[in-house]
């Protein structure tokens, strides 16, 4: 297969544009999109192709479907150690303030957001929608295809929720990236998540469809699978940014 090897490619066209952006290179940006853009038809393509072959060429073995789920596995557990480098620096820069922004967290003078507000809110939502993903899998388990329907539309609605109420939290932000330590480890945090969110909005969009088409069945459903663990995930992650950053970090 021909995808590993472009998704890599444009993987890396990604990951170069984003550090010129960040260096301010002219053609930072285009190399940026140009990579982002490039993975998502790369891997629409690559994705399509695993479809048909388990699907309608079923060709995904029992050893074909373990090395999948293994895969996953190891997929979440690259993203936690992306959120662990984060959660690293807030915590270095937290635990041990310098004396150039007070020696106090957050840095004296930073106007931060109440954690009984938006974020608690948010939190509510997120973990309403891990419940709703959670009575979808059930669901499909059981065969009731009106109540895996229904989840997976209320768990569509929490997560298109969510995000627009972090749009408007960020909008309404009262510090930006360029204030500081706080700033930069504050957004990097949230908007990493957020990005995952998005992601995984897409991910159980495409389940939904392929659910409607009979895709899955209770003995056959790893797409669907994949998408509730990588949805729980995000809850998770949430959580640690909600009791660190937003809780005892505003707090301290």
């Amino acid at each position: 297969s021909p995808w590993p090897f472009l998704v890599s490619t444009a993987s890396l066209f990604l990951t170069l544009g984003a550090v010129m952006f960040f260096h301010f290179f002219v053609q930072g940006l285009d190399l940026l999109y140009l990579g982002l853009i490039s993975i998502t038809i790369l891997a629409s393509f690559w994705w399509r192709d695993v479809i048909r072959e388990g699907i309608f060429l079923k060709k995904h073995s029992e050893l074909v479907m373990k090395s999948i789920r293994f895969a996953f596995i190891l997929f979440i557990v690259s993203e936690a150690m992306l959120f662990f480098s984060f959660f690293w620096a807030f915590f270095h820069s937290s635990l041990a303030p310098s004396i150039s922004i007070g020696s106090v967290w957050p840095p004296f003078g930073m106007e931060v957001f109440s954690p009984w507000e938006i974020p608690l809110l948010n939190t509510i939502i997120l973990l309403s929608s891990g419940a709703t993903i959670t009575l979808a899998h059930l669901a499909i388990i059981k065969q009731d295809r009106q109540v895996v329907i229904d989840s997976l539309i209320a768990t569509l609605l929490f997560a298109i929720l969510f995000t627009v109420i972090q749009g408007y939290e960020y909008v309404n932000a009262p510090f930006s990236m360029s204030d500081g330590i706080y700033g930069s480890v504050f957004f990097m945090l949230t908007g990493f998540h957020g990005a995952h969110v998005i992601i995984g909005t897409i991910f159980i969009v495409v389940q939904f469809f392929r659910f409607i088409n009979h895709h899955f069945n209770p003995q056959n459903h790893f797409g669907f699978e994949a998408a509730a663990w990588y949805w729980h995930f995000v809850d998770v992650v949430w959580l640690f940014l909600f009791l660190c950053v937003y809780l005892w970090g505003n707090w301290c």
